[in-house]
């Protein structure tokens, strides 16, 4: 199948990164049926987040030639959490409201009552177009399947937890800043991993418009190790050797565009 990935057309790291947060679809279509639904969201379609990476692409291409811009933004976030990096990489394309019809109200928007915080709001955002006001929460995120569900890097992250988490907390919001919220979107980005060369029956709310990757416990020829940063997309040219001693972590043979989550003790991730 051909995947739309038209990131690995860049050459500098932060560029491909950014290219790869506005171009790549969701990690699913929609919410699973055996989650419940508090308060109700949508997810924008894999053809309109190739749509907003075709109008941004000119954008793409001259900050390619001369990223200084977007690397003063990204110096401004001293936190290595990934997905703090994908949040800030939206902001900046949100920002260029040149090549979109987004206007960002408000970025991490804190509700507090009395004493209380309630919550916080990622983006609030008027839709230009259709005039209203928008609530987006984003995420970058990477599951590994097994039988018994989608588990983060961390067992305790698994996919129905967040999703629950967006239904019931992070979407329960029906106002701020004395703006009346008309539409709720997730995007969540990143990747799933099928277990290696094993039978797994896909669900139909993952987004097989999407790559997949593979996890395991073996190690597997030709792969190299990717930086932490690399986990959102690989740089341009292979940052290290083809791997000979193996830690938990990601590798890839990026010619081949293929993802191997590898985990040392099945036990712990």
């Amino acid at each position: 199948m051909d995947f739309f990935e038209p990131w690995t057309q860049y050459k500098h790291a932060c560029v491909r990164q950014l290219a790869f947060c506005i171009a790549s679809p969701n990690i699913i279509n929609t919410m699973p049926n055996d989650v419940c639904r508090e308060h109700l969201f949508d997810w924008h379609t894999s053809t309109f987040w190739k749509d907003q990476f075709e109008r941004y692409q000119v954008r793409l291409e001259y900050l390619d030639q001369d990223p200084t811009e977007l690397i003063e933004f990204l110096s401004s976030l001293k936190s290595t959490r990934l997905g703090l990096r994908f949040e800030m990489l939206l902001w900046f394309w949100l920002k260029d409201e040149d090549y979109h019809c987004y206007h960002v109200l408000g970025h991490s928007l804190q509700q507090i009552e009395g004493a209380r915080t309630l919550g916080e709001l990622d983006f609030l955002i008027l839709n230009k177009q259709t005039e209203e006001i928008e609530h987006w929460e984003v995420a970058l995120k990477y599951y590994l399947a097994e039988a018994q569900g989608w588990f983060g890097l961390n067992r305790s992250d698994t996919l129905y937890k967040k999703l629950q988490h967006f239904t019931m907390r992070q979407f329960q919001f029906s106002h701020t800043q004395q703006h009346i919220i008309q539409k709720k979107y997730a995007v969540m980005k990143g990747q799933l991993y099928l277990p290696y060369q094993q039978k797994f029956d896909i669900p139909d709310w993952l987004n097989t418009s999407r790559r997949t990757g593979f996890w395991g416990n073996k190690p597997v020829a030709h792969l190299y190790r990717l930086q932490r940063q690399e986990w959102i997309i690989p740089n341009e040219t292979q940052s290290s050797g083809n791997a000979y001693w193996w830690t938990d972590g990601l590798y890839c043979n990026a010619e081949q565009n293929f993802f191997y989550m590898f985990r040392y003790n099945l036990n712990t991730f």
